[in-house]
């Protein structure tokens, strides 16, 4: 039997995880690299393989894909929820979809980091340090700022914590939110628009669906402060790219901090690459050593359930 592991860019699957207890008979091959777009390709490369194992939406499984694969049985991502999978065109299939567990705080910490990065300028205090340069940079208090949420679920909440821990003012907008919520994390709830021109730094923390896909435009950041920053670790459709691209270049915003493109991985040439006002990070929110060990080792206790005919963690069991 065939088992892939699909979009390991850190070549970090092998190592956090035991996979001889699947036994000799699965051969594993590892993709380091992003198959691309190209959906023949892609499935003339995963023609052969019974099993594939994707790491969260890199590489999506649409119906056209899924019959391209007559020898796919089983599909394991990480997650529990996969929303570039066509869940009922594997059902009918008859391939099994099976998730795993995530960690619930690191993208969090990654968005803090971020914006600890934007107002202190440790990115550009770094690469000047390397060049032989000495304090190339004013850096800027987080006390007493105004820091914007755009969704106050679980990560939003972690967020708010850290800045009400540094004495930020935290407020938030989502289309969900309740004055309830608000209350019990002490945020100041506030309209949309009031959002964009309050914060210092405005953080993305909503999930992208076809009503926040961009949510985040021109109008919107033409509203912030010329001094405001953006920090977005949630999806990049959910900003507007060429809009946020043309106000980074205009000065209309400080600066974004960003994890998540329209485009991913981002191409070489991208316009973001070379704006020196935008700190970048490949995606890396979510996948820290502690979360390859859990989702790798779930993915393990998956094929292994699976192959022994009692599928767990099924994301697509019949109705």
């Amino acid at each position: 039997m065939k088992l892939a592991i699909l979009d390991d860019y850190q070549s970090a699957a092998l190592t956090t995880a035991d996979w001889s207890t699947l036994g000799s008979d699965i051969e594993i091959h590892v993709f380091d690299k992003h198959l691309g777009d190209d959906l023949e390709h892609i499935a003339r490369t995963l023609e052969p393989f019974d099993v594939l194992i994707a790491m969260r939406e890199r590489t999506p499984f649409p119906a056209e894909l899924l019959e391209l694969l007559p020898n796919l049985k089983c599909l394991v991502t990480t997650g529990m929820r996969n929303l570039a999978i066509d869940m009922d065109a594997a059902r009918t299939r008859g391939i099994d979809v099976c998730g795993t567990a995530m960690l619930p705080y690191p993208a969090a910490e990654h968005a803090v980091a971020l914006i600890m990065d934007l107002f202190k300028k440790i990115s550009s205090e770094n690469a000047s340090m390397h060049s032989g340069g000495w304090q190339a940079n004013v850096s800027e208090g987080l006390n007493g700022k105004t820091l914007g949420l755009l969704g106050l679920g679980k990560l939003g909440e972690r967020v708010a914590q850290f800045g009400k821990a540094l004495e930020m003012e935290v407020i938030a907008w989502s289309q969900n939110l309740t004055p309830e919520r608000c209350n019990e994390l002490g945020v100041r709830q506030v309209d949309f628009e009031t959002l964009f021109r309050q914060s210092d730094v405005l953080s993305i923390h909503t999930v992208l669906s076809e009503r926040t896909r961009s949510l985040v435009g021109a109008n919107e950041l033409a509203l912030m402060k010329p001094s405001a920053y953006l920090v977005n670790t949630s999806r990049g459709p959910i900003v507007e790219e060429t809009a946020l691209i043309n106000a980074l270049k205009a000065g209309v915003i400080a600066g974004a901090g960003l994890d998540v493109y329209d485009i991913e991985p981002l191409p070489k040439d991208h316009p973001l690459r070379g704006l020196e006002n935008a700190v970048l990070t490949g995606h890396t929110g979510y996948v820290i050593k502690e979360l390859y060990e859990v989702a790798y080792g779930e993915a393990v206790e998956d094929i292994a359930a699976w192959l022994k005919g009692a599928p767990i963690r099924l994301l697509n069991a019949a109705a």
